[in-house]
């Protein structure tokens, strides 16, 4: 069992590998250098876009002498798993007055989402067209005789842990971060991010709400994930 699960993870970092460059090589304006699809190196913080995804909210990547910091691996600017990156947001915007805003909502975890659960041509969809929904996507079948990983699951709505297992990819792969990285080779700890630990946050934010404001706050957001 554990052989196939591991092997499925691989096949899901495969799969994000390429699709992440792809993604990424279509946005506007287009990023320069452009990424390949197979080789990482020029990924993660050396590149303007992917260190601005990967980036700690914490600091401001638009900052020449931040980016600076983060790259050289500066003590005062260390990017660790108890602060959330800038991809899990909606647009990359973090509020500082409204924490809890966006988060959750960013366009490449969705689609990450979408490519790992249903089918990789389901990203094409536009992410905020309501004509076809997430959670109506899970039941769907990838071809007619091939059933999607979803419905494999017999998974017809978004999970919390779903949404962690995109984002951090089971408890030592950090499948995302992973795609935007530079690194080559999976490592639990990668120089001072915890992959294990951040995937323990994202199930703690979800399952251990502080209040019941909160409760609510994240009751509205997977109802946000299953429109």
């Amino acid at each position: 069992l554990q052989k196939g699960a591991d092997g499925a993870q691989g096949d899901d970092g495969a799969t994000l590998k390429v699709a992440v460059a792809q993604w990424l090589n279509e946005s506007q304006p287009p990023p320069d250098p452009p990424f390949s699809s197979w080789e990482k190196h020029g990924r993660g913080f050396n590149h303007k876009i992917t260190g601005k995804l990967l980036c700690s909210i914490d600091y401001d990547w638009s900052n020449a002498d931040v980016r600076s910091a983060i790259r050289e691996f500066q003590p005062d600017f260390c990017v660790m798993a108890h602060s959330w990156p800038s991809f899990l947001y909606a647009d990359g915007d973090y509020d500082l007055t409204r924490p809890a805003k966006g988060l959750f909502k960013g366009k490449y975890l969705v689609m990450a989402f979408q490519c790992i659960f249903t089918s990789p041509s389901s990203t094409q969809n536009d992410l905020n067209s309501r004509n076809i929904s997430r959670a109506s996507q899970l039941t769907r079948t990838t071809w007619r005789t091939h059933f999607h990983v979803a419905r494999l699951l017999k998974m017809n709505t978004v999970q919390p842990r779903a949404i962690a297992y995109v984002a951090t990819h089971s408890c030592t792969q950090n499948q995302l971060c992973f795609a935007f990285s530079s690194c080559s080779l999976w490592m639990i700890v990668d120089e001072d991010f915890n992959h294990e630990e951040f995937y323990h946050n994202i199930v703690d934010h979800f399952e251990l709400p502080s209040s019941p404001q909160k409760a609510a706050e994240l009751n509205d957001l997977l109802m946000w994930w299953n429109q």
